[in-house]
């Protein structure tokens, strides 16, 4: 029996990295890890989501949105929640002809 790694099965049937298909997934999947990251902080720390909607001045429906659908929220709101969280974030921006950011 052959065996495939991810990256095969992904080209095979999402698209290879640059199709829009695939750049679309894997920016979904970047979201969706962020969503799960701010989760996971927040229920080690012991908060509702009301409580910390309350620590970041929004409704709780607007944490469960962040959680559960990162792609779709504003990314100053994502900032405020993991610096209430006590969280460090670094951020890297790539561009194409080999410039990177890092901040």
């Amino acid at each position: 029996m052959k065996k495939y790694s991810l990256d095969e099965i992904t080209n095979e049937f999402i698209g290879k990295p640059g199709e829009p298909k695939r750049d679309k997934f894997e920016y979904d999947l970047r979201a969706e890890v962020i969503g799960e990251m701010i989760k996971h902080a927040r229920l080690e720390q012991h908060l509702t989501q009301e409580q910390f909607g309350v620590l970041l001045g929004v409704q709780k429906a607007q944490i469960s949105k962040i959680e559960n659908n990162a792609k779709d929220v504003r990314f100053s709101t994502i900032l405020r929640a993991f610096e209430a969280l006590n969280a460090q974030v670094h951020l890297t921006v790539e561009f194409h002809g080999n410039v990177e950011i890092q901040l």
